[in-house]
């Protein structure tokens, strides 16, 4: 059964949500999961890709942007999209997103960022909700 992790960032940090993604993308790549990382709308995937080049000092976190369509081998650890994720990809899902993904089921972890706006925390709470209402194992990290 997929497990679930909330991370949760303090209100008023200015860390955000994509730095805390690329740290936990780095985490789960060198442990040798392959990442998928929901990220609804062009401009929050242009963070993170952007993120992505230059998080690491002297180095970055292979990744590409997944359009639904086949990417070419070999396939990045990382992929950034907001619709279905490839079969290939199925390790840990980042979600930057405010819902539940349909297909979160499909993977052995989800990676749930909680901002500190008042906002996001309330979907998350409904997030939460859903997913213990299902019975799946949750954890909480406060960041």
């Amino acid at each position: 059964m997929t497990r679930i992790d909330f991370y949760i960032l303090p209100e008023g940090s200015t860390e955000n949500s994509v730095l805390t993604a690329c740290k936990l993308c780095e985490k789960a790549t060198g442990a040798g999961m392959t990442v998928y990382v929901n990220a609804p709308g062009a401009s929050l995937a242009d963070e993170l890709d952007s993120a992505l080049w230059s998080f690491q000092q002297g180095g970055f976190i292979s990744h590409e942007r997944y359009l639904g369509r086949a990417l070419e081998e070999p396939l990045p650890a990382v992929l950034i999209g907001d619709g279905e994720p490839p079969e290939t990809h199925h390790g840990a899902l980042i979600n930057l997103g405010l819902e539940v993904p349909g297909y979160f089921s499909r993977f052995d972890r989800v990676l749930e960022l909680v901002s500190g706006n008042p906002e996001a925390r309330a979907k998350s709470r409904e997030r939460y909700k859903f997913y213990r209402d299902r019975g799946y194992e949750l954890k909480t990290h406060n960041l």
